[in-house]
């Protein structure tokens, strides 16, 4: 059996910053309000003429020059992703297209913020299998086509952005990227969700969420991590789905990591941007230095469905 790394990240953001207190000029709301609620500063807004594409080959384009590899030997293309507009061709078509990828199998995957995880590991079985000798998997996001500028539960909340892998079978038999934990609970469907058919707007349960994530997630989060062979306490970093820092701050005390172990909280500065947040958080961090090559990382996101999925990898 072969074993799968992760050859190289990219991340890639629209340029406008939307500040709180620019928010609050757009809807009733304060940036104490905000800050106190979900620790967000600011977030990103791409331009009208800015798609998913835009956004998700940005991306793909940085992991795949810093993997060293050539778009022909890409052999699947993965677009987590449930804003996108366009149907077929699907985005990861758009995004092979546009880097010059000649013949791998692309498809989008849609399972709301839990998407990138869920995209990873589809990725990581298919290289097991053979399926494929490289991969490239990406969460991208245009959140504030979704957003209700009117609502300042939910408006305050959103970003866009595109966080990308590329992964890579290997000649040996560990793998960089640890068993799957991910599921869904259709009983709480209506937590988080898009309302409408053409031009859905998002819509969230926010305290159903938090509830949830700050009484369950702590115990799928500590699967993962057996399922890896692991305890929290080894963890070098936790990257989970940037969607509330006080969400991420309960699951790191409820974990015992260790005070060293690096911790993402890209939604300070990104806001939720949904199946590109953990992509977008991990690349940053990597790219800064916060993780170094050998880290491991536990991710775990959760969100529309509502679903969940998390794994342990190994920094590239």
């Amino acid at each position: 059996m072969p074993g799968v790394r992760i050859a190289a990240l990219g991340h890639h953001q629209p340029g406008r910053v939307l500040g709180n207190d620019e928010l609050a000029t757009m809807v009733d709301t304060n940036d104490e309000w905000i800050r106190r609620r979900t620790g967000i500063v600011t977030r990103r807004i791409a331009g009208p003429d800015e798609s998913v594409t835009d956004l998700a080959a940005g991306a793909a384009a940085k992991a795949l020059a810093a993997s060293g590899l050539d778009p022909a030997d890409i052999g699947q293309v993965t677009v987590a992703t449930c804003s996108a507009v366009d149907r077929c061709p699907s985005i990861a078509a758009q995004v092979a297209g546009r880097l010059g990828i000649p013949s791998a199998v692309a498809f989008d995957l849609n399972n709301g913020c839990a998407g990138f995880c869920t995209a990873l590991s589809v990725a990581n079985h298919s290289l097991l299998a053979g399926g494929a000798k490289h991969a490239l998997v990406i969460g991208a996001e245009k959140m504030s086509d979704l957003v209700d500028w009117t609502d300042r539960r939910s408006c305050i909340l959103l970003g866009d952005g595109a966080g990308a892998a590329v992964l890579s079978a290997t000649d040996g038999d560990t793998s960089a990227i640890g068993p799957a934990v991910w599921g869904s609970d259709p009983s709480r469907a209506s937590a988080v969700r898009l309302l409408g058919e053409w031009h859905p707007q998002f819509e969230q349960d926010g305290q159903a969420v938090f509830r949830w994530a700050t009484t369950e997630l702590p115990e799928l989060a500590e699967q993962a991590c057996r399922a890896a062979g692991l305890s929290p306490a080894e963890l070098d970093g936790v990257v989970t789905h940037q969607a509330n820092l006080r969400i991420i701050e309960s699951l790191v005390q409820k974990l015992g990591l260790r005070e060293d172990a690096v911790i993402a909280r890209d939604v300070v500065d990104s806001g939720n941007t949904s199946a590109a947040s953990v992509p977008l958080a991990l690349a940053k961090l990597v790219e800064r230095g916060e993780l170094r090559s050998g880290a491991r990382v536990l991710l775990f996101a959760f969100g529309g469905g509502l679903s969940w999925a998390g794994q342990v990898v190994t920094c590239p």
